[in-house]
């Protein structure tokens, strides 16, 4: 059991560079408005405009997978110009395995608009499993709070 809070945890997380903020998928809204890693502007773009249609149980991988193009919290980030980082499985010949197929998980990034695009019954048809939340830092410094 303490494996699987450990895994989970691990998903957890705040990072930065130059040019973005990235977001552990399994924080659930109320887990980033008390955390103070997280850039306090994403902390008051959740706080007013996300949360008054959801819920601070919410996790961003909910969010993000269940999303769609006609809601507010789709607007929102999309004008934060959010970026989707997930795994799927996909089947590969193994060299070691004399030329088995086996399932391995390829990870990529794709636009909110794209990503939504996908439903979720084709996204738990591929397998999908959302990962990180990329937020465009000049994004976030030109939304007005």
């Amino acid at each position: 059991m303490l494996l699987q809070k450990q895994s989970y945890e691990d998903y957890k997380y705040v990072m930065g560079d130059t040019g973005n903020v990235f977001l552990g998928a399994k924080y659930a809204y109320g887990e980033l408005l008390q955390n103070e890693d997280v850039p306090f502007k994403i902390r008051a773009i959740v706080e007013r405009y996300i949360l008054p249609q959801s819920d601070v149980e919410t996790t961003l991988e909910s969010e993000f997978y269940y999303m769609t193009a006609d809601s507010f919290a789709y607007r929102a980030y999309r004008q934060l110009k959010v970026k989707v980082k997930y795994s799927r499985p996909v089947e590969k010949k193994s060299m070691f395995s004399g030329g088995k197929k086996k399932e391995v998980y390829t990870t990529q990034v794709m636009g909110l608009e794209d990503f939504v695009k996908i439903s979720p019954a084709q996204k738990q048809a591929q397998g999908i499993l959302v990962q990180e939340i990329v937020i465009n830092k000049l994004a976030m410094m030109v939304f007005v709070v």
